[in-house]
């Protein structure tokens, strides 16, 4: 049987990363994965969502510059070539890992991976290995909901959406957080008329409530019919229709007819690989210390099957700091500075503190808020959608929070986290020369009115 000083067991975006810096660590490094690398983000959410997203936002600039004198023809869609594109940039994606994989010396072993109490995981059913120390990274699934009929109806989850054979005439999703409606943006520029129902009061309801509404109003005007304070009690299918009941608040039912629906109401996390271990859960998450480490000592675990932001850049974080703490510990995980996107035209990008929760911990604190429709560059490029909201300090002008919905905003973010994790202050980033024109000039606009400094903000 080979030792090793580490395993990770799984090989997404924590997993991996965990590996390859857990190597650069001088550590003998094995990583079993039972399906594809780069799990769910890279196989079945975050790359093949965000290259359907992009599909949909050429499409949308292409119809926009009907206004500005640019014509085309009429606008056709080929799916089976989407997909394609899709399918190709997932297996350069993987063809990448495995490549980074090979120079780190780690050793890959394809199936599913037990793990035994005595740091021995079982993979399949003829091999074992062991190590001092365990990473597990084995992720989530899909969450369904107990509702009646759903075992007798054909549905798709975020794990199949991508793989859908053909574009439906009217599709249901049932869940409005990020996943839910990033796909209603995709299958809306698709022209599929298309039904979000929310359980909640609002859509991204963990994410600022101005956001909440700005996006609302942008997946309406896309046609996207979206049913607030509505749950689901049940799913029929007749004819290849699906049927889907819901009530309202004040119990009043109706019925929804589809081609398709998904269910995108969350994920839940894959505890089988250790279940053996007897660990102390948090819930139905592994609970971890601020390393990373599991109730058993030299047992780590890491993404969403330890809950908090089930992200990918979230997990990878968590894969390098619980590899730095394998032998002692060394750096404790810190969750104040990640940003949080969501890729919508327009998207929504947030880092830090909601006013929400400033509010809940009685944190003085001032705000500001820049619309875009006062940006030239968001004039020039027809983007004026969407607002930066800065969030500072009362008394030190530290800042806590920043809210960007827009074009780009996703990648904008990264300004903000950069002041945050260096505890920069409203007033450096008043000071701060931001290029003109440039839709980043709203932070500009913002610190400057926070001191009493506005130039072009009222």
């Amino acid at each position: 049987m080979t030792n090793y000083d580490v395993i990770v067991v799984g090989g997404g975006p924590g997993g991996y990363v965990a590996a390859i810096r857990a190597a650069k660590e001088g550590k003998k490094t094995a990583l079993v994965e039972k399906d594809f690398l780069g799990g769910t983000c890279l196989n079945r959410g975050c790359i093949p969502s965000k290259t359907l997203l992009k599909h949909a936002e050429i499409i949308e600039q292409i119809e926009k510059a009907q206004g500005w004198g640019i014509e085309t023809s009429d606008l056709s869609f080929d799916l089976t070539k989407m997909l394609a594109r899709k399918d190709e940039v997932i297996q350069t994606l993987r063809n990448g890992i495995q490549g980074l994989l090979q120079a780190g010396k780690i050793d890959v072993f394809a199936g599913h991976g037990v793990i035994q109490p005595n740091k021995t995981v079982q993979i399949d059913e003829d091999k074992s290995i062991t190590a001092n120390n365990i990473i597990i990274a084995t992720g989530s699934r899909p969450f369904v909901p107990p509702i009646s009929g759903v075992e007798d109806v054909s549905f798709h989850t975020t794990d199949t959406i991508f793989d859908i054979e053909k574009i439906p005439e009217k599709l249901v999703i049932v869940g409005g957080g990020v996943i839910g409606v990033e796909l209603a943006n995709i299958f809306a520029s698709l022209k599929t008329e298309v039904t979000v129902i929310e359980l909640g009061d609002r859509i991204i309801p963990t994410e600022d409530k101005d956001a909440s509404k700005a996006l609302l109003k942008s997946l309406k005007q896309k046609g996207v019919k979206v049913l607030l304070n509505h749950q689901v009690h049940a799913i029929s299918e007749k004819a290849d229709k699906k049927e889907i009941h819901v009530l309202n608040k004040k119990d009043e039912s109706s019925v929804i007819e589809a081609d398709a629906l998904l269910i995108a109401v969350g994920r839940t996390p894959n505890t089988e690989a250790f279940e053996q271990l007897q660990l102390k859960m948090d819930g139905k998450f592994v609970q971890v210390n601020d390393y990373l480490e599991t109730s058993e000592k030299g047992v780590f675990a890491v993404g969403d099957v330890i809950g908090n932001l089930q992200l990918a850049h979230v997990a990878s974080s968590e894969g390098l700091v619980a590899a730095q703490n394998l032998t002692k510990q060394i750096v404790k995980m810190n969750y104040d500075v990640m940003p949080r996107c969501i890729y919508t035209t327009p998207q929504v990008a947030t880092v830090g503190k909601t006013e929400t929760q400033l509010k809940e911990q009685n944190i003085a604190y001032k705000s500001h808020v820049f619309q875009f429709s006062s940006n030239g560059m968001a004039l020039a490029t027809g983007e004026t959608d969407g607002f930066s909201k800065v969030l500072i300090d009362e008394k030190y002008g530290e800042i806590l929070g920043v809210v960007m919905v827009g074009a780009h905003v996703t990648e904008m973010i990264r300004q903000s986290s950069a002041y945050m994790y260096l505890e920069g202050t409203v007033d450096e980033l008043a000071n701060m020369v931001q290029p003109h024109p440039s839709l980043s000039e709203a932070l500009m606009e913002s610190a400057n009115n926070l001191i009493g400094k506005g130039i072009h903000t009222v």
